[in-house]
C-alpha cells in the first residue's frame, strides 16, 4: 500500500501521484510498488530492502552520490492479542529523506504512522523534513511509554492470577512480558544512539527551531528506557520468587512422600520376620498386625513432630 500526502498553505491533501514536497507512506509494499519507488521516485533499492528487513536495527545510512539519507527507527508493536499471548516486539521503520520527498517504509501498519497522518497540517508539515522525522520519533517514543504502561498492568494482573493459582500459563505470560522488555530495552538504546547522531547534524541538518523538539524526543526516550529497566527488574524478581515458591512446594511434596514411604516400610519388616521358617512367640495373625499398626502410628507421630520434617 502506498499513500501520498502533501501539506500546503490551504492544509493537507491526499494525492493520487507523488509531487515534490509530499510524504510517501508505504506499508508492506508489493513488488510493483517497490519497483515504483526505485524506478520512478528514485529511492535506492538497498534502502528499500533495509527498511523491510525485520532484523534491521536502528541506524543512519547516507548516500553521497544521490544525497539520500536513510534513518531506521525501531517502534513497538503487539502480537498475540487474539490468542492471549500479549507479547510485544519491535519492528524497523525506514524514513528516507531525499530531494523533494520524505518516504516512510515499513512491513506493518503502526500506531505512530497513523498518529502522524491524523496530525498532518496541525503539527506536521511534509515540507519540513527534519521536523517531520523528529515528530515521528516523538510519536514512537510516546508509543513506547504506552506499551510499557500496558506491560505494567499485564504484569500486575498476572501476579494476581499466580497468587490464586500457580499454573504454567501464568508463568509463560510472565516470561513473555519479560522477553518483551528485553526487545524494548535493546531498541530504545539503538534509537537513542540514532537520535544522538541526528543531533550532530552531519547526515541530517538540524535547525535551531528543531532543537526543542529533539530535546522532547530525548526526554521521552530516556523516560521509556528507565521505565523499561525498572519493569524488567521487577519481573525478574517476580520470576525468581515464583521459582522459589515452586521449589518449596516440591520440597513439601517430597517430604510427604518420604514420610509415607517410611511408615509403610515398617509393616513389611514385621511380616518378614513371620515369613521365615523359625519358631516365633505368639504365632497368631492378630499379633503382627497389632505390632504393625502400633509401629505405623508411633512412627507417623514421631515423624510429624520431628524438626527435620517440619
Amino acid at each position: 500500500m502506498i499513500e501520498y500526502f502533501k501539506t500546503t498553505e490551504e492544509g493537507t491533501q491526499q494525492l493520487d501521484m507523488p509531487e515534490r514536497g509530499c510524504w510517501i507512506n508505504c506499508v508492506a509494499p508489493s513488488m510493483e510498488e517497490k519497483r515504483f519507488l526505485t524506478d520512478h521516485v528514485g529511492v535506492l533499492p538497498e534502502f528499500v530492502q533495509s527498511s523491510l528487513d525485520e532484523e534491521e536495527s536502528s541506524h543512519i545510512d547516507y548516500d553521497d552520490d544521490l544525497e539520500q539519507t536513510l534513518v531506521i527507527i525501531d517502534y513497538p508493536s503487539m502480537k498475540g492479542i487474539d490468542s492471549g499471548a500479549n507479547e510485544y516486539f519491535t519492528c524497523p521503520l525506514g524514513v528516507i529523506l531525499m530531494h523533494g520527498y520524505v518516504i516512510t517504509i515499513s512491513l506493518y501498519e503502526s500506531w505512530s504512522i497513523n498518529a502522524l497522518r491524523r496530525h498532518l497540517g496541525k503539527f506536521v508539515d511534509t515540507r519540513l523534513k527534519t521536523r517531520f522525522l523528529l515528530t515521528l520519533c516523538l510519536y514512537i517514543s510516546q508509543r513506547f511509554l504506552m506499551c510499557l504502561r500496558q506491560i505494567d498492568r499485564l504484569s500486575t494482573q498476572t501476579e494476581q492470577d499466580l497468587q490464586e493459582d500457580l499454573d504454567n500459563d501464568g508463568l509463560l505470560r510472565l516470561l513473555g512480558l519479560e522477553k518483551s522488555l528485553v526487545y524494548f530495552s535493546t531498541s530504545l538504546k539503538s534509537d537513542e544512539t540514532t537520535l544522538n547522531r541526528i543531533h550532530r547534524g552531519k547526515q541530517i541538518k538540524l535547525y535551531e527551531e528543531d532543537e526543542e523538539l529533539w530535546e522532547d524526543v530525548m526526554i521521552e526516550m530516556n523516560q521509556a528506557n528507565e521505565m523499561c529497566n525498572i519493569y524488567s527488574g521487577i519481573l525478574s524478581q517476580m520470576r525468581e520468587t515464583y521459582n522459589s515458591i515452586i521449589s518449596n512446594n516440591l520440597n513439601q511434596v517430597m517430604k510427604l512422600l518420604a514420610i509415607v514411604t517410611i511408615v509403610l516400610s515398617l509393616p513389611n519388616i514385621v511380616y518378614a520376620f513371620y515369613g521365615m521358617n523359625v519358631r516365633l512367640p505368639l504365632p497368631y495373625v492378630w499379633f503382627p498386625t497389632l505390632v504393625s499398626v502400633l509401629l505405623c502410628v508411633g512412627s507417623l507421630i514421631w515423624l510429624l513432630n520431628s524438626k527435620r520434617f517440619k
